[in-house]
């Protein structure tokens, strides 16, 4: 397909050209109803925040410029088909399982898999099945899973639908997708790909392998991480008969908004059309500068920018080096402590911080002055500290027990109870760290001491904490009513 074609593009200069009198919504009339806004972003992005009408195409049965946007999409990223999704990844992770998976269906997934994937079983009725992914006590994360834990859990689940992998998670790390790929097909298991973080593997071949060309079934990619798109718009990819289209399309329309946003789409549309002509060299100086900040990080006393040579360690088959993950605990500091500084002393953002470890994620946007200031900070850090005395070890709790499934927890009673107390209760919310928003613990699973131990950690460092009716975490949802108790 002509790549250098963008579709929505074309339409919605055309549109604007033609100088409509809007009698449709958005109410605010191509920017006028709002003229502060106006003021602020401009003219023509108001003026394209449209709705659908003919010659735009309509998102919920695209037989237009969006057919042919999306169509030149799944051409770019090697799929059969691609949907346009303007609610994030989350609503593809939605999609895929709901379309997989039946009610009452197993499906097999690694434990540190995003909220959306939590949220999605319950939605669908599917009932998980929990794979341990492999620790690095060294650094204090969750690597990948193998395809022995892979294996293991289909012979155990002999009748499960569907794999879930994630590729790559959130500090870059992959599986060993190909081989998983080939197991669950061996056992007529549909494999759906979690690619949040993985929208710019398709465009450089020193990546790691990608879902679509594993030959996955499904992968929903962010293209607003990675890939150069808008907040908010991402890719749902597929291929094979595994899952069929009719069901895939039934689905989205369970989810679609009727009135999907043009700008999003529009962002999408024009990223793709960058990645596909000029992926590969944007990319190369990604690589180049993630690389050059890596060994400069390295240089500094303290602190470890880890990288390729977590490849062949348990978990990890290969690393996305576009991803700046540093360990800072020998620097006397916690990773929530070094985010604040970075944000407070320096006027630096970073993506995400845990106990022990920061994230930069490095992407087609960023520039040689930005990683040097970085680094600069980092420096400035590690002169200014105080001590060298690194945090204590805390036990970080990875794959609690499930004692019912979330499905049937989330329709539950529940009551609350003061998190101090709330020892062997069953949980009946989700409470996670955002970001990454992997849950601490999910609706279903059993609250142990280190649990708790480890909400408390959170807390005491400021982390911003999700999910619980309670903000501030003081008290749970737990499983079960009783005589004296309300009700929640």
């Amino acid at each position: 397909m002509d790549q250098q074609r963008a579709p929505l593009l074309e339409a919605l200069k055309g549109y604007v050209k033609d100088e409509v009198v809007p009698f449709h919504v958005p109410g605010h009339k191509q920017g006028r109803g709002i003229p502060e806004l106006q003021k602020y972003i401009g003219a023509n992005i108001l003026k394209m925040d449209v709705n659908g009408m003919k010659e735009l195409d309509y998102i919920g049965n695209p037989a237009g410029v969006i057919a042919e946007a999306q169509q030149l999409c799944a051409d770019a990223f090697g799929a059969e088909h691609a949907h346009f999704l303007v609610n994030g990844t989350s609503s593809g992770v939605q999609a895929m399982i709901i379309s997989a998976c039946n009610p009452g269906n197993e499906i097999i997934i690694p434990r540190n898999a995003h909220k959306s994937t939590i949220g999605s079983i319950i939605l669908s009725g599917a009932i998980p099945v929990y794979v341990q992914p492999q620790i690095n006590k060294k650094l204090g994360i969750a690597t990948g899973v193998t395809p022995e834990s892979i294996q293991k859990a289909i012979e155990e689940h002999p009748h499960a639908k569907a794999i879930f992998i994630i590729n790559p998670s959130y500090y870059g790390i992959h599986s060993d997708l190909q081989t998983i790929v080939d197991l669950s097909h061996q056992h007529n298991l549909s494999v759906l790909v979690d690619e949040a973080h993985g929208a710019h593997l398709y465009f450089h071949p020193d990546f790691a392998l990608t879902a679509m060309e594993a030959g996955a079934d499904m992968s929903a990619v962010s293209m607003h991480k990675t890939g150069g798109s808008m907040t908010q718009s991402s890719l749902l990819l597929h291929r094979g008969e595994r899952i069929s289209a009719d069901r895939v399309r039934q689905v989205l329309q369970l989810s679609y908004t009727s009135s999907a946003s043009y700008v999003l789409m529009l962002s999408i549309d024009l990223a793709r059309k960058q990645l596909a002509l000029q992926g590969r060299s944007l990319l190369q100086e990604t690589l180049e500068l993630s690389r050059w900040a890596r060994r400069e990080l390295n240089k500094i006393e303290g602190i470890n920018a880890f990288g390729q040579e977590l490849v062949g360690s348990p978990g990890c088959f290969a690393f996305d080096e576009s991803k700046l993950s540093v360990h800072v605990r020998n620097l006397g500091y916690t990773g929530y402590q070094i985010e604040r500084i970075l944000r407070e002393r320096h006027r630096i953002q970073i993506e995400f911080a845990d106990i022990y470890n920061t994230l930069a994620i490095v992407s087609l946007g960023d520039r040689q002055e930005d990683l040097q200031k970085l680094v600069d900070a980092f420096q400035d850090i590690a002169a200014q500290r105080q001590s060298k005395d690194a945090p204590q070890w805390v036990n970080i709790p990875f794959c609690p027990e499930m004692i019912v499934s979330p499905r049937d927890a989330f329709y539950s009673p529940k009551r609350c109870v003061p998190l101090d107390y709330s020892v062997g209760e069953i949980s009946g919310e989700m409470i996670m760290a955002y970001p990454p928003g992997i849950p601490v613990i999910c609706m279903g699973e059993r609250i142990t001491p280190d649990i708790i131990e480890y909400i408390q950690l959170l807390q005491a460092e400021g982390c911003e904490l999700q999910g619980a009716a309670d903000a501030n975490v003081n008290k749970i949802k737990v499983l079960g009513p009783t005589s004296s108790k309300k009700i929640i």
